[in-house]
């Protein structure tokens, strides 16, 4: 997708199945294939339970795939153990929606932010005034914030304490999984802008997990669509509004309700209802809701296939025209 850029992460054939009641079976991620690449941010769209955080848990290693391999430079990380996947931690951090959550309320932000850098050695206690001065600077709070506790803080900032701890291990990738959730829209802009910032200065790669299409399509480089568990498109974020193809893609995009959008025309919503996840469908899983529906839909599931370089889809309409 970018020719001259570097992958640092590639996701071969992952796939993720949880046994159900009743002996039966729930894939939430169905032969994923995707590449990360050094500098870009690779955002990651879809519905409730499509399975977006159980491919991003992935690359943190809080889970494992059934099967598939995702190489980290080279080196496939589902297969790693013991000290050599406690040192890899370090190169892949990530930020979650709710910051209070991985927070020690009884500790105050200097030990919350040094934490890391002590249990991997990097700093002495005696240069740990230093390192949170360094921190909090980064992500833009003031110095006397070090001796606050989490819930002396507004959720914006706890943000910021978060993504200050994640970089301080300085990660050369960051999964940021719905982390402005949470936040009002005023103090979402200003923590996307402060990841752009760090980005940029550090050649941070981004995974960036949410629902908010318009979202991601602003600030990634990289966007790919998954439904019940499949990817369905990927595409170059620039591209997404005009030259995205598949009907579901399609239809988020129809969703997008902006102050410059054509109020004459009427905002259409997607026929009927996702199956279960435990009762997916035969052939293409968007079938039941997709107004192209062609039989072939209805037997055989679309593979991913390529468009043109950096944008390829898993749809029979393209399928069949090919």
């Amino acid at each position: 997708m970018f020719e001259n850029d570097e992958v640092i992460l590639e996701a071969k054939h992952v796939t993720r199945r949880f046994a159900a009641s009743g002996g039966r079976t729930l894939i939430a991620n169905n032969d994923i294939n995707l590449k990360m690449y050094k500098g870009k941010t690779l955002g990651l769209v879809g519905e409730s339970g499509c399975g977006k955080s159980t491919f991003m848990r992935f690359l943190v290693s809080l889970d494992t795939p059934s099967d598939g391999q995702i190489l980290y430079r080279g080196k496939d990380i589902t297969k790693m153990k013991g000290e050599e996947l406690r040192q890899n931690r370090q190169n892949i951090q990530m930020v979650f929606q709710d910051p209070s959550a991985s927070f020690n309320p009884k500790m105050k932000i200097r030990d919350i932010l040094c934490e890391p850098l002590m249990n991997f050695k990097r700093i002495k206690a005696s240069e740990k005034d230093a390192a949170v001065k360094k921190l909090l600077h980064m992500v833009e709070l003031p110095e006397e914030f070090a001796d606050r506790y989490p819930h002396n803080m507004s959720g914006g900032q706890r943000q910021r304490v978060a993504i200050a701890r994640a970089l301080a291990l300085e990660p050369e990738i960051l999964i940021m999984d719905e982390a402005t959730a949470a936040l009002d829209v005023s103090v979402q802009k200003t923590i996307i802008e402060l990841v752009s910032k760090l980005q940029k200065e550090q050649q941070i790669t981004i995974g960036f997990i949410c629902h908010d299409i318009a979202l991601v399509q602003s600030v990634a480089h990289q966007v790919a669509v998954m439904y019940l568990g499949n990817l369905v498109e990927v595409i170059p974020g620039k591209d997404i509004a005009e030259k995205s193809v598949h009907p579901y893609t399609r239809a988020l995009m129809g969703a997008i309700f902006d102050i410059h959008m054509d109020f004459s025309k009427p905002i259409e919503s997607i026929e009927s209802e996702a199956p279960s996840p435990l009762d997916v469908p035969d052939g293409c899983p968007f079938q039941n809701r997709c107004e192209h529906c062609m039989e072939v839909c209805r037997q055989e599931r679309p593979s991913l296939m390529e468009l043109k370089p950096g944008h390829s889809v898993a749809c029979h309409l393209f399928t069949e025209k090919s």
